[in-house]
């Protein structure tokens, strides 16, 4: 009989994965790339891109620039973002919670039954959620009525092969020209669209039927909606905002790091130090609320809407 592995050795040998995941993945980015810079050289890809040159033609009347609240709004998103992914990893490998809650089972929200106990981690991770939720929220209903959407939701086909050429510049190191207080590139387009109005939604409606709200007496609608497939699609969905966050902060750095913030943070389009000013504020705070998030802490706010103990 051959000995149970230590949780040493566990740990170890999910490092050795890991890393062996990641140099593939960086070995098949170089072979992707090597790929993309030859077929740029060739003369029917070259007409092909001429014509789409990786930039839909925005609707008319659509604004141009950034108003401030926008800002704010990217702030707040990455704000509940970091912290959700934070708890939720937590919530996922956390087998001995510090703390639990009950909800106070009075006020606007009463049930006939006992309120589910849950872990401290677990409400932490609802609550940004509910506030993650009201933001985004918020922030659909603004973008919708100031013109914003434009920016971001697709409304011609073209932006298929218009991302498919932005997508080979960038692979191929010969990245598209970037205008973004006016018009964001295709690939742009399509991935924020996807965020926004994909990946969230997904992220809402897999939470829920996770979560202890979910009607468990509904037979039909729990059969149709099983609990595995909102398990097999949450944890995805969080490595794709994830990948999309860092994906989305090298860019930003790496095509005018100045002007990009200053389009994020600042609501303007110079290539001054305001807006780069604001993101470290802004990263300050998101790190300093990262650390902050222990028991000790959050034990005081929870007790407002429920019983903290043990």
């Amino acid at each position: 009989m051959t000995a149970r592995s230590t949780p040493k050795k566990q740990a170890a040998n999910k490092w050795v994965r890991a890393g062996i995941i990641a140099g593939s993945l960086i070995v098949l980015l170089v072979i992707a790339v090597f790929i993309a810079r030859w077929l740029v050289t060739l003369e029917g890809v070259k007409t092909w891109m001429a014509t789409y040159t990786g930039h839909s033609e925005l609707p008319a009347g659509t604004p141009v620039g950034f108003p401030a609240w926008l800002g704010w709004q990217h702030f707040l998103n990455v704000f509940f973002l970091v912290l959700i992914v934070r708890t939720g990893w937590q919530v996922r490998t956390v087998t001995r919670p510090a703390a639990h809650w009950v909800r106070n089972n009075k006020g606007l929200i009463r049930t006939k039954g006992a309120p589910a106990r849950i872990s401290l981690d677990l409400w932490f991770h609802l609550t940004l959620d509910a506030l993650w939720v009201l933001n985004g929220i918020i922030f659909v209903i603004v973008l919708f009525a100031t013109g914003q959407w434009a920016r971001i939701v697709p409304t011609s086909w073209d932006i298929i092969p218009n991302a498919l050429s932005a997508g080979l510049q960038y692979l191929s190191l010969n990245w598209p020209t970037e205008h973004g207080w006016v018009n964001y590139n295709a690939l742009q387009v399509l991935t924020y669209f996807v965020t926004v109005f994909i990946a969230a939604p997904l992220a809402i409606l897999t939470g829920l039927r996770m979560s202890g709200t979910w009607p468990k007496k509904a037979v039909a609608l729990n059969k149709a909606y099983p609990m595995e497939l909102a398990r097999a699609l949450h944890f995805p969905v969080m490595i794709y905002f994830v990948a999309f966050t860092v994906v989305h902060v090298a860019l930003v750095l790496a095509t005018g790091a100045l002007r990009n913030l200053n389009h994020m943070y600042a609501a303007n389009d110079s290539a001054g130090f305001t807006g780069l000013i604001i993101f470290a504020v802004s990263i300050v705070v998101i790190v300093g609320v990262w650390f902050l998030a222990q028991p000790v802490f959050l034990r005081p706010i929870a007790s407002l809407t429920g019983k903290v103990g043990k």
